[in-house]
């Protein structure tokens, strides 16, 4: 049987706080749109430092560093990971199109995109939009988006955690575009 050791944190070789600062950054930002739960935000951040996502925009509701929920799951990547806010959803969105993003919406539509079918992973920068967790993205963000991806589902729930939906939505778009860091 093979041995199974855990990798200690020294053979990781993660950066560090400088060294993340200056890397390259993935061309994808994150909009939060109204976001409830502190714990869901600290886990986005996380997650944007483990895939090196360029930005978070918190908007609206959706709480900003420092909080203690949000430093409890984002164990120190508000430190790593950039961010701003933004007092509306619209707001942010109208400053990214001008910067050139194509802006995404993560959320069922009637013309929704499946996340395995998406044939523009490779278009960028690309700003992903994930919405409240009881209503999802707001109707007059999405109207502003270019698209609307899904996550494919064939359980009985409607839907995923928004912080698990971005782990996966996040992961997919890692993998198409770090090999261009």
């Amino acid at each position: 049987m093979k041995e199974h050791l855990k990798t200690s944190m020294e053979e990781l070789d993660r950066l560090n706080l400088n060294e993340f600062k200056n890397a390259e950054k993935l061309p994808v930002v994150v909009v939060l749109d109204n976001i409830r739960s502190q714990s869901n935000t600290g886990s986005f951040f996380r997650t944007c430092d483990a895939f090196r996502i360029k930005k978070i925009y918190l908007c609206g509701i959706t709480a900003t560093p420092p909080h203690r929920e949000i430093q409890k799951t984002a164990l120190g990547a508000t430190e790593t990971v950039d961010w701003e806010y933004s007092e509306t959803t619209v707001k942010c969105l109208d400053h990214l199109k001008k910067e050139g993003y194509t802006l995404m919406a993560v959320e069922q539509t009637a013309n929704s995109t499946k996340l395995d079918d998406l044939q523009n992973k490779h278009q960028h920068p690309i700003a992903l939009i994930f919405g409240n967790e009881l209503d999802g993205v707001d109707q007059a963000v999405i109207d502003q988006c270019d698209q609307a991806i899904e996550i494919p589902q064939s359980g009985t729930k409607h839907s995923l955690n928004v912080s698990v939906a971005g782990g996966i939505v996040l992961w997919e778009i890692y993998k198409a575009l770090y090999e261009q860091l």
